[in-house]
């Protein structure tokens, strides 16, 4: 039976995974609790929190481990977690990933960056940076990113067995999805393996990542009248980034013949026309380029595109922003 390296005062060592909805992370969470609990004699428990189904929503799963004569009582959200997984850079701009983290907690993200860049980015004073491209191994193995990022868990955290896990992972694909199963092995050995990590000292007088909990903006006394939704899920207050998975579509405006099949199967109607002359003088719908803040990467367009004047394109920092063009009518009321 293994032990538990640290816990907390209540005896736990705990994990919350921070991801959006399509990328699998309460799948990865329930599985990691199932190989805790099956492949090391310990007990645990897994839920996660999320909102709409729609692929894109923020999701957190939340894991706690205890010792085998502890029985786990609680079932509140994790606040001050020992390990804390990161499956979408994109959440980094709307949530606080890092919120309660431990002085030597772990933070694992999926990112093409080295840890130097995310401790930056995320203001970590110490702890362990943990890095993997999940993203490109998913898409190299035709899997998704959940199963990479627990083989870059299970390196970061050496008290698991990774042949637990990958016992659980046959059990989990094996009768529904047997083509799955060697592909999920493939995907969480590349991720064990190719995780990059690093440790930082505490410098004298770090205080480590308070939990801050989000206090709502509205009350009884604030709420507007007649059920107003004044921040939908597809509003600029809301954004994730142009990209939902990792990918979005590149205009290049040279090879398009405005054929409109981009638009006919857009979701969120993400394409910017404005109304021009042809060469014969008359008049035509000419598309301009993509609105990215209402994509979602679905790349149906992608799919559609008969000249390739849409492609798939790996999502960099600031890419949708460089060249997003935006609605008329936003324009219009930002102005």
């Amino acid at each position: 039976m293994s032990q538990l390296p640290i816990k907390n005062e209540l005896g736990f060592f705990e994990i919350r995974l921070e991801s959006i909805g399509g990328l699998g992370a309460h799948l990865a969470g329930k599985m990691l609790a199932e190989a805790v609990v099956l492949g090391l004699g310990l007990n645990g428990a897994h839920f996660s929190s999320y909102g709409s189904e729609k692929k894109g929503s923020p999701v957190k799963s939340f894991i706690r481990i205890c010792e085998k004569d502890q029985i786990v009582r609680a079932s509140s959200p994790i606040e001050r977690p020992h390990v804390v997984g990161v499956f979408h850079e994109a959440l980094f701009r709307t949530i606080d990933v890092a919120s309660g983290l431990y002085l030597d907690g772990v933070m694992l993200v999926n990112t093409t960056k080295n840890p130097d860049r995310i401790k930056e980015q995320l203001h970590l004073e110490s702890g362990t940076v943990a890095v993997v491209d999940a993203l490109s191994i998913a898409v190299e193995e035709k899997t998704r990113v959940n199963t990479a990022m627990l083989g870059a868990l299970f390196r970061v955290c050496d008290f698991l067995d990774p042949e637990s896990m990958k016992n659980v992972i046959r059990a989990t694909f094996e009768e529904k999805y047997p083509h799955l199963v060697e592909a999920n092995i493939r995907t969480f050995d590349r991720g064990y393996h190719e995780v990059q990590f690093k440790t930082y000292d505490a410098p004298e007088g770090a205080k480590g990542k308070q939990f801050v909990r989000p206090e709502p903006l509205l009350g009884y006394e604030t709420q507007p009248l007649g059920g107003m939704i004044t921040n939908p899920g597809n509003s600029i207050l809301k954004d994730l980034s142009g990209s939902r998975q990792g990918f979005l579509p590149a205009f290049e405006e040279d090879k398009c013949i405005h054929c409109a099949q981009c638009d006919t199967v857009c979701p969120d109607f993400c394409f910017v026309w404005e109304q021009k002359e042809d060469k014969r003088g008359r008049p035509q719908m000419f598309l301009q380029g993509i609105d990215y803040q209402y994509c979602k990467g679905c790349l149906k367009c992608v799919t559609v595109c008969p000249t390739e004047a849409l492609t798939k394109q790996r999502e960099t920092d600031d890419y949708a922003e460089d060249h997003m063009v935006k609605h008329r009518f936003v324009l219009a009321a930002a102005n």
